[in-house]
């Protein structure tokens, strides 16, 4: 979402970095490139005014101008102040006892509330919660099936009543219902529309009264830019939200939205949507995103999202099978597997400390990852083993099969060898060493050094021998 803005202010602090010291002139002339860098990335007017009055203010008083370096001053400022601008955010769910705990999902038609809803009910059994949603849409029969496919999908029960048109007494009914059934959680989907309305607006206070939620979401669409800010707005003055749930978050919009939100309807965003699946939802820590903003990374989220993927028995199963060299390439295999559950090659890499820069540039092909599976799924449990055993004419069977070069398959097989030996090593290092040899490989990758498995060509057919083709001279 970033990405423009991030290439901005980057470019905005590479420039500092190439001067000793500064004058308050030139601290004046980064405000205005980075106000600009704001209103590009459709940041709020006002809100991009008080950020770079705010970090003026506080570049002069740290005396940025008499600093060696300048640049790094600026960073910090502007980094703190980010975070200043999109929290204090506090984005745990206070559970109550005895249950049920009631979250209210209100939101605009189109905004990816009913899937929201199942995305948290997912996140919610994930730590080991007892949700239940409730299809509280009794305009849109749809979403009544939308949520029941949703619930099967995530394996969380949904209570509806086809047969009302009173969501009130739908939403009372199904509290009694998690009472009785022990759920411990009840999500509200409630009714949107296409366009704010008065009708929707006392439909949703109307529920809000009656069931008292715990907490009241505003699920917003990050794509709609600073219509998001205003659709919280109206929303706030109405209801007494808790806080946003920010859609779409992975897509190429300028992200304005996430940096207005707080400032404008003083309600911060607690939860990001980050993809299509029904896993890809985030809790949202300002400090991290405006480390992602600065190109800084974000090294915490990556830690856990790899928690959620990779089992620590499993790991350090792996860990002992590193140590003695019998790393083969169905682990291989598995590891990409899990990482690709994780999210974008790229989007995973901008997360490493000091990446960001390194990948900018780079178009990395998510395709290889497919192409490299489905060589490896070509080979026999005895090449996966130990590649080296492939023959030139296996070699060419497993490259018809995975569409590829043979050469490719050769390349895979030289590459796994030698990264199997690094592994060795790496098992047996310090924490220091095995970070150190990390950040080296990441390098080495951002700077293109891995070999690629390219796309099939032409070539379908094995070259033939002398033989072959004196035979097919003397035929013709």
């Amino acid at each position: 979402m970033f990405d423009a803005l991030t290439d901005r202010l980057g470019s905005v602090f590479r420039g500092l970095r190439g001067r000793g010291r500064i004058t308050e002139e030139n601290v004046q002339e980064v405000m205005r490139e980075i106000r600009t860098a704001l209103l590009e990335a459709d940041v709020n007017l006002e809100v991009a005014r008080a950020f770079c009055d705010e970090v003026h203010k506080k570049a002069i008083g740290a005396e940025v101008i008499k600093t060696l370096k300048p640049a790094d001053v600026m960073v910090k400022i502007v980094h703190d102040e980010l975070v200043q601008l999109m929290g204090p955010v506090d984005p745990k769910i206070p559970f109550v006892s005895p249950g049920p705990t009631v979250l209210l999902m209100a939101g605009l038609q189109g905004s990816g509330k009913t899937t929201t809803c199942a995305k948290m009910a997912k996140q919610l059994i994930s730590k080991a919660k007892r949700p239940l949603m409730v299809a509280a849409d009794l305009k849109r029969p749809a979403a009544i099936d939308q949520l029941e496919v949703l619930g099967e999908q995530v394996g969380c029960p949904v209570y509806t009543e086809r047969n009302h048109q009173n969501v009130v007494k739908v939403c009372r009914n199904a509290i009694k219902e998690a009472r009785k059934t022990d759920r411990d959680v009840v999500i509200l989907d409630t009714a949107g529309r296409l366009a704010i309305d008065e009708e929707m607006m006392d439909e949703v206070a109307k529920v809000a009264y009656t069931t008292n939620p715990h907490q009241i979401y505003l699920v917003v669409d990050a794509m709609t830019g600073q219509d998001a800010v205003n659709t919280a707005n109206a929303f706030n003055e109405r209801l007494e939200l808790d806080g946003c749930i920010l859609t779409k978050f992975d897509s190429d919009t300028r992200g304005g939205a996430a940096l207005s939100v707080k400032h404008v309807t003083g309600k911060p965003i607690k939860f990001v949507g980050v993809g299509e699946k029904m896993e890809a939802i985030e809790e949202f820590h300002p400090d991290r995103i405006a480390g992602r903003i600065l190109g800084m990374g974000d090294i915490l989220t990556l830690v856990e999202q790899a928690q959620e993927q990779f089992d620590q028995d499993e790991a350090a199963k792996l860990e002992a099978k590193m140590a003695k060299g019998r790393f083969t390439l169905d682990d291989f295999l598995s590891q990409i597997r899990k990482m690709k559950k994780m999210g974008s090659m790229k989007d995973l890499v901008k997360k490493i400390p000091g990446m960001s820069d390194a990948i900018g540039d780079m178009d990395i092909d998510e395709r290889e990852m497919v192409r490299m599976e489905a060589a490896i799924e070509s080979m026999t449990p005895k090449e996966r083993a130990n590649p080296k055993i492939i023959d030139p004419s296996r070699r060419r069977r497993i490259a018809r099969g995975a569409g590829c070069d043979p050469s490719d398959v050769s390349q895979l097989s030289k590459q796994f060898d030698g990264m199997r030996k690094a592994m060795q090593m790496f098992s047996g290092q310090s924490l220091t060493q095995r970070l150190k040899m990390s950040t080296q490989l990441s390098q080495m990758m951002a700077g293109g050094g891995m070999p690629k498995i390219k796309g099939k060509t032409s070539q379908t057919r094995r070259a033939l021998s002398k033989k072959d083709r004196r035979k097919k001279r003397r035929r013709k």
